[in-house]
């Protein structure tokens, strides 16, 4: 949705230009206007911990929607919220009913630079010459809230803030523990400015995760924790990081032990960091090797601990032809295959890190998501940054994991 609200404004103001199907005459139809004003009634009494003003956006004849939406008011009242706002970007109308698609956008105070986004797509009925809400649902590819599946916990860190449903709070304030080693261990790998916090939420289960992701929850079986967040524009590195989540997976983390939680949560913390500089230019062996190289950074963990699988694969005369690619990295291509593709990528660092140094490979990094564009982008920073070329490094990087790999 970026870039939309300049033009967003005029539509609201045009209010006809923002209706279809309405039965006004032509230039008349004030429902855009109406229905923005209904939101920010909402968020206004959002901000403000207005209970009664957050209800009355409801249809009064809604019991089970207010009661719904109570419980929801009672979550969001426990977040530390800085900002919270509905952009409508659509209203379609027929008679006294209309569906309308907003974007909520909302900060929580301390850690968001950058709003938060979720698609909302708004059923409306008219009463009385007002409009009320009666349905709440996520937008086209959008996906649940937090907030309404169940009351939430909240728990600050140093450098965290932990939101958990269904959890108990010591086991919060242990991933709170582990996010705050984390972010010094990430500040140390990356050695540019970021936030230096990071917001973690853990719903209920492997469920409430899918749900919470908009994905099927059997994506995330033996998936620790993922993180969500919008890329930077290519071409404009640097601006206000946006606001990402990461989240866990309470099912798969309860399986680690202290170290695979503590290399999982700077892992993940690591993608917030590099957030600002990782655009659709960063193909994901640079992006997913660095994380893993942050995390796996200062803890002497051998090889055959970081690259098990690449390593099994590599001694039995597999060597890789080429760095991985994107498509690697998909789920359901087996946990084997991905494995391998992850391992190659943090050797991909790793031997960046160690032939040129670590600043030339934050420099890499930064040099490839400020591209354009993923045409030549990586290619171009191999010959500006390292003075190499893609296909020499494969090389360089083939022989790597045979040296570093290969030994029984």
């Amino acid at each position: 949705m970026r870039g939309a609200a300049p033009v967003l404004a005029g539509l609201i103001l045009a209010g006809a230009l923002l209706t279809g199907g309405c039965a006004g005459a032509p230039g008349r139809d004030t429902t855009g206007r109406e229905v923005q004003r209904m939101l920010d009634a909402r968020a206004a009494a959002v901000l403000r911990h207005d209970e009664a003003g957050y209800l009355s956006a409801f249809d009064p004849s809604a019991r089970p929607l207010r009661a719904a939406g109570r419980a929801e008011f009672a979550n969001l009242s426990e977040l530390p919220l800085s900002s919270w706002e509905y952009r409508l970007t659509g209203v379609r109308r027929s008679g006294d009913r209309a569906t309308a698609d907003a974007e909520l956008r909302y900060r929580l105070d301390g850690y968001d630079a950058s709003p938060a986004t979720a698609e909302r797509r708004l059923e409306l009925a008219e009463r009385d010459g007002r409009w009320y809400i009666t349905a709440d649902r996520p937008g086209s590819g959008g996906a649940q809230q937090l907030w309404q599946q169940g009351d939430i916990e909240v728990v600050r860190g140093t450098h965290s803030l932990v939101l958990g449903v269904g959890q108990d709070r010591a086991r919060l304030r242990r991933i709170a523990a582990d996010a705050d080693r984390a972010v010094p261990a990430v500040s140390a790998a990356w050695g540019g400015a970021w936030a230096g916090r990071v917001v973690v939420t853990v719903p209920g289960s492997q469920a409430a995760m899918g749900r919470l992701l908009g994905a099927p929850a059997a994506e995330f079986r033996g998936v620790a924790a993922v993180t969500t967040g919008i890329a930077a524009t290519p071409g404009k590195p640097g601006g206000p990081a946006p606001a990402d989540r990461v989240t866990v997976n309470p099912e798969a983390y309860g399986e680690l032990g202290d170290h695979g939680r503590r290399v999982v949560l700077t892992h993940e913390t690591a993608h917030v960091a590099t957030r600002a500089h990782t655009s659709a230019a960063t193909p994901l062996w640079l992006s997913e090797g660095f994380a893993d190289w942050a995390a796996y950074r200062g803890t002497g963990r051998d090889v055959r601990e970081t690259a098990p699988e690449l390593r099994r694969a590599v001694l039995a005369g597999d060597l890789p032809g080429t760095l991985p690619a994107d498509a690697d990295f998909r789920f359901g291509g087996g946990e084997r295959a991905l494995g391998r593709a992850y391992e190659g990528g943090l050797l991909a660092c790793e031997l960046i890190a160690r032939r040129w140094g670590e600043d030339r490979l934050r420099a890499f990094y930064r040099a490839v998501g400020a591209a354009e564009s993923r045409d030549g982008a990586v290619e171009a920073a191999f010959a500006e940054v390292l003075g190499t070329s893609r296909e020499r490094f494969t090389a360089d990087w083939r022989e790597y994991l045979a040296e570093r790999l290969g030994g029984r």
